[in-house]
């Protein structure tokens, strides 16, 4: 457990982390964040090849938790859509949605990982629960501000790349 900003793995899009990956670190449970992770900001769906993706990752005994910081419905819509438990409004960087998906699901942290989009909320509290983290490039950017705060994850996204 400890406060870094740089992840374990970077990947292209969440669908690159395999089950091959994750039985090779003994991850059992992948913890989901929502925006700009499995689905774009603002859209209610999820693209085809997630949703293969996610079944397969079941198949293969991997269970999927969603935790994000969205206050709104779209936590519960995805989860829906994926079959899977969630925690809304988990207040990320600090690790406590983390956690408590690591507890309801009787996991310990190094059998868990952490897919998201950011550095400043997902990276943060993933290092800081123990668990692995795995770093995906943001779907879309949607806004300026969001535009900028990538651009000043760049040195820790470039630091893990080296």
């Amino acid at each position: 457990m400890s406060f870094s900003f740089i992840p374990e793995r970077i990947f292209r899009d969440v669908t690159m982390i395999t089950p091959a990956v994750l039985r090779q670190l003994e991850v059992k449970l992948l913890i989901l964040d929502v925006d700009n992770t499995i689905a774009p900001y603002k859209t209610l769906t999820l693209e085809k090849p997630v949703l293969e993706w996610a079944e397969s990752l079941k198949k293969a005994g991997i269970r999927l938790y969603i935790v994000s910081n969205n206050k709104g419905e779209r936590p519960e819509i995805f989860a829906s859509l994926l079959g899977v438990p969630y925690i809304k409004r988990a207040g990320k960087p600090s690790p406590r949605g983390v956690r408590q998906a690591l507890a309801r699901t009787y996991t310990s942290p190094e059998n868990a990982a952490l897919a998201g989009d950011q550095i400043y909320t997902d990276t943060i509290a993933a290092n800081l629960a123990g668990v692995h983290m795995f770093l995906v490039e943001p779907i879309k950017f949607t806004n300026f501000f969001l535009a900028v705060r990538y651009f000043f994850e760049l040195p820790f996204r470039h630091e893990k790349r080296k």
